[in-house]
């Protein structure tokens, strides 16, 4: 009998099947959780500054992880894990915050590992609820997009919400990609996308194999109408400017340098000297960031201060200007009341300057503008440990100031830019958003880029354009379409000003009529394959 080695025996050749080797790799434990973190760390790189687009199949990988888990306990630390990831990526940048106070400095590494160790929860959340009710078939990609969608708006409204970096905003704002939030909103945006490319994971997924090809192509097909939608957008979309003339304020102030008696002198005769800067034609509206003064409006406005009649010096008759201030006032108790606000200053001439509008800000940042459960977290020392003497107290909920010109404007101040629905359509729509923020406590990091993106998409959920200002960059004029004016932009280091004609307001957009309407219908459409799951199990 020939042995193994004779020449009557041929070894057969194999060729490699993406399907076991797939199972190969969700067989071991390690390799489970080095997947579901390339997963989410892949699906952060997809948005800006990165632009990794096939980053996006991170989606299709965490579907396929949730699916092999052996219960719905496992597909729960698989989505956190890759939560975590996601994060991780997209949220280093909160732990250069702390770096700007040399007290605060050891509380970096933790910032940065615990706020996405807490938001990677509803990642958690949206893929054990897959595991424990998807139905088998193409259907399930609809049914993953949808939870994950559901999910995303949850993180963005329960507990104030942080709704930094849905998988919507993956496509660079003004792209062809990204013009799909003018129907549905960036939530809506987020359950298209990932329902797409979450297609995809089919391919080496078990089942007939034509139905996996059609899945796939379906998805490829909503890939291709996305980006055609959108380029049929932009090339409509022409840039109408208005006869305002806007000057955006960048003094490059570094939030570390600021708090001496010396900086501060230094600081308002910058802001002074650029508002004050020669132009062809002097501005209507001049922007300065929130926070433009490390001092408050009391102090800055005061009877006993020069700085007052210094800035209004700097403005000539009939310029308004914009300015973010923290200001202090007395409740009807008696008690101090703090918040961050925007002035509307009108230059009256020999008077000085008019407080013509006020807006507080509304939604603030936790444990940066207030304390969660601020009693509690005052006993504990948390309150010293972040160097938080009192609460800033929220405004009304946003709604548009008039300007002396007669321009009805949507400020959101910093934070509130990455939320959806806070600037009204129909009969309420203002003309532009006024977009101050202090970004400056994020140093040269993606942090400022990705705030800049995601500001840009309220241009295209609401079709008006975005005048964006902040001390250290990024500051830009965004048309209705979310693409920065003439490419002028200043980013993180650089000073100086931007002089630009305010685009004229697109059309009503449909989110902007509806809101997360649409979103909605996606979401029940995409859970539908539930219901039917659901009745049939019922069945007797």
């Amino acid at each position: 009998m020939p042995g193994w080695g004779s020449p009557t025996h041929t070894p057969c050749r194999m060729t490699p099947d993406p399907k076991a080797l797939l199972n190969l790799a969700l067989s071991g434990r390690l390799a489970r959780i080095g997947l579901a973190l390339l997963a989410g760390i892949a699906a952060a790189l997809a948005h800006p500054p990165f632009g990794i687009l096939p980053g996006l199949l991170g989606y299709p990988l965490l579907m396929l992880l949730a699916e092999r888990s052996t219960s719905t306990r496992g597909a729960f630390w698989v989505g956190w894990l890759a939560g975590f990831g996601y994060f991780g990526v997209g949220c280093w940048w909160v732990a250069e915050a702390f770096l700007v106070d040399p007290a605060q400095a050891w509380m970096a590494p933790f910032a940065a590992s615990l706020l996405p160790a807490g938001i990677g929860l509803f990642w958690g959340g949206a893929t054990a609820l897959y595991r424990r009710f998807a139905p088998s078939g193409v259907a399930r990609v609809l049914v993953f997009a949808a939870l994950f969608g559901l999910f995303e708006w949850l993180r963005g409204h329960v507990l104030t919400g942080f709704p930094w970096n849905p998988a919507g905003a993956s496509w660079a704002a003004g792209s062809a990609g990204s013009q799909f939030a003018s129907i549905v909103g960036v939530y809506g945006l987020g359950v298209v996308t990932v329902a797409a490319v979450s297609a995809f994971g089919l391919l080496v997924d078990d089942g007939p194999r034509r139905s996996r090809l059609i899945g796939a192509a379906g998805g490829a097909v909503a890939l291709v109408a996305l980006l055609v939608f959108g380029a049929v957008r932009l090339q409509g979309a022409v840039v109408q400017p208005g006869d305002t003339l806007v000057r955006i304020v960048q003094a490059d102030v570094q939030q570390e340098s600021k708090w001496t008696p010396e900086a501060y002198r230094s600081i308002v005769d910058r802001y002074v000297a650029l508002t004050g800067r020669p132009a062809a034609r002097q501005p209507d509206i001049v922007v300065w960031p929130e926070g433009a003064l490390p001092a408050s409006f009391n102090d800055v406005f005061g009877p006993a201060s020069a700085d007052g009649p210094a800035i209004a010096r700097a403005l000539g008759p009939g310029q308004t200007l914009l300015a973010g201030f923290a200001r202090g006032e007395a409740g009807a108790d008696g008690e101090a009341r703090y918040y961050n606000s925007l002035f509307a200053l009108e230059d009256v001439g020999a008077a000085g300057l008019r407080v013509a509008a006020v807006y507080d800000k509304y939604r603030l940042v936790p444990f940066g503008e207030f304390l969660p459960l601020g009693d509690l977290m005052g006993s504990l020392g948390i309150r010293s440990l972040v160097h938080m003497p009192a609460d800033f107290s929220p405004g009304p909920r946003p709604s548009p100031i008039t300007l002396p010109n007669g321009d009805r404007v949507q400020p959101l101040i910093c934070y509130e830019s990455l939320y959806p629905g806070f600037t009204p359509g129909g009969s309420g729509r203002p003309e532009w958003i006024a977009n101050v923020s202090n970004d400056a406590w994020f140093g040269a990091t993606s942090g400022p880029i990705q705030h800049l993106n995601l500001a840009s998409y309220r241009a295209i959920e609401t079709g008006l354009p975005v005048v964006r200002a902040t001390p250290t960059g990024v500051s830009a004029m965004i048309d209705p379409w979310g693409r920065v004016v003439g490419g002028q932009r200043l980013d993180p280091g650089e000073s100086g000003v931007i002089d630009a004609l305010l685009p004229e307001p697109a059309g009503l957009t449909v989110y902007g009529r509806f809101g997360d309407g649409a979103f909605w219908l996606l979401v029940l459409a995409g859970l539908l394959p539930l219901a039917g799951r659901v009745l049939r199990a019922r069945r007797p």
